[in-house]
């Protein structure tokens, strides 16, 4: 299982990695591995300043973030681009 990393931010590689951790694993392979065909999925916010993870929907793009206030939390499968 590849992603499309050569599109990806330093700031969403960053963020993937980050939640991959904050979820268990040791690599954001093995995390998106065991999400990619579930319901809800884990999700992070994209503002530099706050790390807060939830899970939301695969396909989500514009969470909300409920300890910044903003809607910018992502699911991995779009960060990663998978969706």
């Amino acid at each position: 299982m590849t992603s499309n990393k050569q599109h990806i931010s330093g700031l969403g590689i960053f963020k993937i990695d980050l939640l991959a951790k904050q979820w268990g694993y040791d690599n954001a392979e093995s995390c998106i591995e065991d999400y990619i065909f579930d319901s809800l999925v884990p999700s992070i916010c994209m503002n530099p300043d706050c790390d807060y993870s939830t899970e939301y929907e695969p396909d989500q793009t514009r969470g909300f973030c409920e300890c910044c206030g903003t809607n910018t939390v992502k699911s991995i499968l779009i960060l990663s681009g998978y969706i």
